[in-house]
């Protein structure tokens, strides 16, 4: 979103709840090559609600990955979602780019529910409006300047400049077109799950149609799980990953009942997208993020909406050395790593 000229190289950095992720990529010829990956976790709480509670763990982690990497890149891309982000789309008489960037602060101000001066403002045009041809339909995404701040005195403090802020819905979009050929008129729901987030975007032609995030993830389960069988949150996280060992029927019935609310919860923003969309229809589903490997999650979102479901592999279509990554691991962590992929794409300057 908000940024510099020249166009140069970013590693992509995703702080999420849970834990920091990173990937560099190199660029040639109209396709991507995987240089670096690593993740490291995140105290409890070092984020709490897409607030940075705790920068010097993040500081840490991050200075971690990047000198355990031995990476000499220094801009990197980051992104947010949830609370620290307000996405619309919008209708506006049809004008330039260049026009709309003169108009944008005022436009805006109809739509944002905070001080204009207090927050960062991009745009996207996205088309004509199908219903009349006078008008063009817009994204416009804001941001609090104070959470865009938190994030840049944390990269400043790791010894890195952030130059791109992008958001997660469309940094997973960004490595879901990189991976997957849609056919033209394919509308599918990227639906990333982390472990306080979930971000649903319907993309269709690379245009979003609708997006929506929503204050749930990974962090239900280990809350229910610790409920149900009376155990620490550290050891509820760990239990859940390995039900199916377990066996543990009480642990299967509270997975089931979770993955049911996570699932209502795409069915009511596909049932909402559906009905406003004229005669578009959501026909499939690409699950990311951490929740998407959790038992049974893929089943009960096919079965409850009655839609193509798959999960999503960052790594699909990016050449990289097998001495250097294992292909086995790479597909075991592909779902966490849809929104840093996504990031390593971006360029300083990108729109």
């Amino acid at each position: 979103m908000f940024l510099l000229k020249k166009k140069k190289e970013v590693i992509g950095i995703d702080i999420g709840s849970s834990s920091v992720k990173l990937v560099q990529l190199k660029e040639s010829k109209g396709s991507f090559q995987l240089l670096n990956l690593g993740i490291v976790p995140l105290p409890p709480e070092a984020i709490v609600d897409n607030t940075i509670m705790d920068s010097a763990s993040i500081v840490s982690a991050v200075k971690n990955l990047v000198s355990s990497l031995e990476i000499k890149v220094k801009d990197a891309a980051c992104s947010i979602s949830g609370n620290s982000v307000i996405i619309r789309k919008i209708t506006l008489p049809t004008m330039s780019s260049e026009e709309l960037e003169d108009q944008i602060t005022w436009e805006a101000e109809q739509y944002i529910p905070f001080d204009i001066n207090d927050v960062n403002l991009d745009f996207q045009i996205l088309s004509p409006d199908s219903l009349d041809p006078t008008k063009m339909n817009v994204l416009l995404v804001a941001s609090k300047k104070d959470i865009i701040n938190d994030y840049v005195a944390v990269f400043n403090d790791a010894g890195l400049l952030l130059s791109v802020v992008d958001v997660d819905s469309f940094a997973v979009q960004n490595a879901f077109e990189i991976n997957h050929d849609a056919g033209p008129d394919e509308i599918v729901a990227l639906v990333n799950i982390g472990a306080s987030v979930m971000n649903i975007n319907v993309v269709k032609d690379g245009v979003t149609l609708f997006t929506r995030d929503v204050q749930m993830g990974g962090n239900l389960y280990t809350d229910e799980i610790q409920k149900q069988l009376g155990i620490s949150s550290v050891e509820a996280e760990s239990i859940k990953l390995l039900v199916q060992e377990t066996n543990n029927h009480v642990l299967m019935d509270v997975i089931d009942k979770v993955n049911e609310s996570m699932t209502q919860e795409i069915r009511r923003s596909l049932d909402f997208f559906n009905s406003t969309a004229n005669d578009d229809r959501v026909m499939k589903i690409v699950l990311s993020g951490g929740c998407s490997k959790t038992y049974n999650f893929q089943a009960a979102v096919k079965e409850k909406l009655g839609l193509s479901v798959e999960v999503s592999n960052p790594f699909a279509k990016l050449k990289y050395s097998e001495k250097d990554f294992d292909p086995e691991y790479l597909q075991e962590i592909g779902p966490l790593m849809a929104v840093t992929v996504g990031l390593a794409t971006r360029r300083v300057g990108d729109k």
